[in-house]
């Protein structure tokens, strides 16, 4: 099953790539207990970097109860949320995405998903909400964990990856370095005449990304050819999202997928994604039983820890990549 992407068009005063152009895509929709899922995922992640699941497993009242408890969050005054910020880089922010001068037209929470690490701002956040609000944000992050692993598996299986879990086992460990963020694009009271930054382009440096969102529309992503396609909106299902880190590993195979959030609705938009992150100190490298030899391999080796604060010390849309890439050697004849 695949679903069609609506091409995107933009007034001339719109906020966009010159590059990007209006083209139609299908998106894989890939059935998690299918015979044929990982053999579907494998070529989702070698087209397009992106597909989306259905038959996940994941209860549906765990989903509305979650989107009803991170609501009443973002509708708590401002000087009660900031109890919770500024982001360290877990806790409450708004407006500001990271350290390096990003904006956006939203309000987020950023949650550490290792329970054997403590998060001074992530409890802060929970000390603002009710007990169910943990309750259920913790169950999620299980059922995002255990789903992340899922998909890795099956990419090993069909890609015949050794030693075994060598994927999976990244974010399965207690040392895992993965997280949970909830992104709020509030309401605006008129309908703006043009697009609007929400979340500006970026690929995820991590392995993989497990998104949900409510049914308002915004997301879009940008195909090889430069294009950005706007993605249907779905809130009963999961779209999963190449990282930076699974593209190192599988040396380009897997492509890490450009994504954006324009606002120019005046329903909210609630978002959460789950970034399934190896540990800090993992180290990150094409793995050498897709790419026995040293001189085919298309990135250096670098530690997630590396990669993570590079990424913090770049801007939003910058191709972070370039850290990882081998500086190939070239000669000059004269003649």
């Amino acid at each position: 099953m695949v679903v069609l992407l609506q091409p995107v068009t933009f007034n001339s005063e719109v906020y966009v790539n010159p590059k990007c152009k209006p083209s139609p895509v299908t998106v894989p929709v890939i059935d998690l207990t299918g015979p044929d899922a990982k053999t579907q995922i494998v070529k989702a992640c070698e087209d397009l970097g992106f597909f989306k699941v259905v038959n996940h497993r994941v209860r549906p009242d765990l989903l509305t109860q979650l989107e009803e408890e991170a609501n009443k969050f973002f509708a708590l005054p401002q000087s009660l949320k900031e109890k919770a910020g500024p982001p360290d880089p877990f806790g409450y922010g708004s407006k500001r995405i990271g350290p390096s001068g990003n904006m956006g037209w939203l309000e987020y929470i950023l949650l550490n998903a290792n329970h054997h690490l403590s998060s001074t701002k992530t409890t802060a956040v929970f000390q603002q909400t009710h007990a169910i609000f943990r309750e259920a944000v913790e169950e999620y992050m299980d059922e995002m964990k255990r789903m992340a692993c899922k998909v890795l598996e099956m990419v090993e299986e069909e890609l015949s990856i050794e030693p075994k879990e060598k994927l999976s086992k990244l974010v399965k460990v207690k040392e895992s370095d993965s997280c949970l963020r909830m992104n709020h694009y509030p309401e605006k009271q008129e309908t703006p005449a043009k697009e609007e930054i929400g979340f500006g382009e970026h690929t995820d440096p991590q392995l993989i990304s497990v998104l949900r969102s409510n049914d308002t529309e915004g997301l879009q992503i940008c195909l090889k050819d430069g294009s950005w396609v706007a993605v249907p909106p779905d809130h009963s299902s999961f779209f999963i999202i190449v990282g930076d880190t699974l593209q190192v590993m599988t040396n380009g195979r897997f492509k890490s997928v450009k994504h954006r959030v324009l606002t120019n609705t005046k329903k909210s938009r609630l978002s959460m994604i789950y970034f399934a992150g190896p540990p800090l100190t993992e180290k990150i490298a094409p793995m050498s039983c897709l790419v026995p030899k040293q001189e085919d391999r298309l990135y250096k080796e670098l530690t997630w820890s590396q990669y993570k604060s590079h990424c913090y010390e770049t801007k939003l849309g910058d191709y972070r990549l370039g850290l990882f890439e081998k500086q190939l050697p070239f000669s000059l004849s004269n003649g």
